[in-house]
């Protein structure tokens, strides 16, 4: 009983320490400094696609203590609620899901008028079709285009709507 019995006897000091790490340093990080961090280092790169998904956290992370702000008194009763946060935020903020930009790619962008953005130097065309592509293709576009220009992928565009008219 000697490793169990010291464990129940320290519990209470034991969920005191992991309520804290919880509150004041898990939570802030996954919620607040990695997307900071992350928000800095996309507003560096020359690409707009990741301010896109940096942006739309912002927007949901906003939302998300609107409604905690709104319906604080029901969710006071609800102890889970602190958790669920935590992992709608992970989902939103995690490289390996994306969120966010699935958010946008799948609920908001349909709302919004796309080609009235974008670079100025896209013609209508490689506009219309960035705007039919992936969150994940249009990254790989822009890194294309961003290195060879937007004539070669005018090409691009030309060389695929001749072999679609071929058959």
């Amino acid at each position: 009983m000697g490793v169990l019995g010291t464990v129940a006897r320290n519990l209470d000091t034991i969920v005191g320490i992991t309520a804290f790490l919880f509150g004041f340093i898990i939570r802030p990080g996954a919620m607040l400094l990695y997307p900071l961090y992350a928000s800095m280092r996309a507003i560096e790169s020359p690409s707009t696609l990741d301010d896109q998904q940096w942006l739309t956290y912002w927007v949901l992370y906003s939302f998300i203590t609107l409604f905690e702000l709104s319906f604080h008194k029901v969710l006071s009763w609800l102890p889970f609620w602190p958790y669920m946060k935590l992992v709608i935020c992970m989902w939103l903020v995690l490289p390996m899901f994306n969120g966010a930009a699935y958010i946008y790619e799948n609920y908001v962008r349909r709302y919004i008028n796309v080609t009235s953005y974008g670079a100025n130097d896209y013609t209508m065309k490689n506009k219309k079709a960035i705007q039919m592509m992936s969150f994940d293709a249009r990254k790989a576009v822009e890194r294309y285009i961003d290195r060879h220009g937007p004539q070669a992928f005018e090409k691009v565009i030309s060389a695929a709507e001749r072999e679609a008219n071929k058959h």
